[in-house]
């Protein structure tokens, strides 16, 4: 029996089911929802537009930039690609001028002569048609402004470090967007294929370029010691099979007094995959 139900007697039937406090639990529950949505976070709460001074066309605009602290890092892949939440800084590394097109790594943005901007302004921003404002990129974004960035390494002939940290970082981008892929596309399959053969040619020539940089470089290379430099190329030589490249580096690894710990334990799983695959 309900503690209403006698209402219909008075013509009230309509009533006899309601709820004493019904009314209250929706105004808490709709506060509590309201609550919810006004903490959520939002994309200003991780970026914003940082001034800039472009050293080519010697134009100020505004590119968006991680705020600090504001991501938390869950993983990191082998070749110690960082994984973050909840979105991915490794999207804004990358310092673009919308005015002339000339984009570079963050580290390297101000680091250009006046030969290498002549360059620049010679066979990027004369055919360049401008770069769209945003805050909040996509994956597609954050492809296409990676990708003009190693196109300016390309035009103003940077050090073979530069290029083959550009594409390392751009296959850590094309590898986030694999994961991120909606497995219900009707064309998933055709483009995580396309994506997978993309990585692995940068990859490559990542791991050509930091051959190359070893050899006539010196240290710290993009902000890398040389164990650090000498385990990703040991890693991505291995994901080609060319184990003879990756063992022999691994030995200097794990015979350096000065190697970091971190990087010495990792070489070690290397040494023992390494094995692992050659013994299949």
């Amino acid at each position: 029996m309900s503690v209403l139900s006698g209402l219909g007697n008075l013509g009230l039937g309509n009533l006899e089911g309601a709820d004493v406090f019904g009314a209250e639990k929706k105004e808490e529950e709709q506060k509590k929802q309201a609550a919810a949505q006004s903490k959520a976070p939002t994309i200003e709460d991780f970026v914003f537009d940082k001034k800039y001074s472009c050293p080519v066309c010697y134009q100020e605009f505004v590119n968006p930039t991680m705020k600090a602290n504001k991501v938390k890092m869950t993983g990191q892949d082998s070749d110690l690609r960082p994984k973050y939440e909840p979105i991915d800084p490794i999207k804004y590394d990358i310092i673009a001028c919308p005015r002339c097109g000339y984009a570079a790594l963050t580290r390297y943005f101000d680091k250009i002569t006046p030969p290498q901007a002549k360059l620049i302004k010679s066979e990027i921003s004369a055919s360049f048609h401008g770069l769209k404002h945003l805050l909040d990129y996509s994956y597609d974004d954050a492809i296409e402004r990676y990708q003009l960035a190693l196109a300016n390494a390309i035009v103003k002939r940077a050090k073979a470090s530069e290029k083959a940290y550009l594409c390392l970082k751009l296959a850590w981008v094309l590898r986030a967007k694999m994961e991120a892929l909606d497995i219900d596309l009707p064309d998933y399959d055709d483009q995580m294929a396309e994506l997978k053969k993309d990585e692995m040619e940068l990859l490559q020539n990542a791991l050509d370029g930091f051959i190359n940089a070893r050899q006539t470089e010196d240290f710290p290379m993009c902000g890398m010691d040389e164990s650090t430099v000498d385990y990703i190329i040991s890693v991505t030589a291995t994901k080609f099979e060319k184990y003879d490249i990756a063992s022999k580096l691994i030995a200097g690894i794990l015979t350096d007094a000065k190697a970091n710990p971190r990087i010495k334990d990792k070489a070690r799983d290397l040494k023992d995959d390494i094995l692992q695959q050659k013994n299949r």
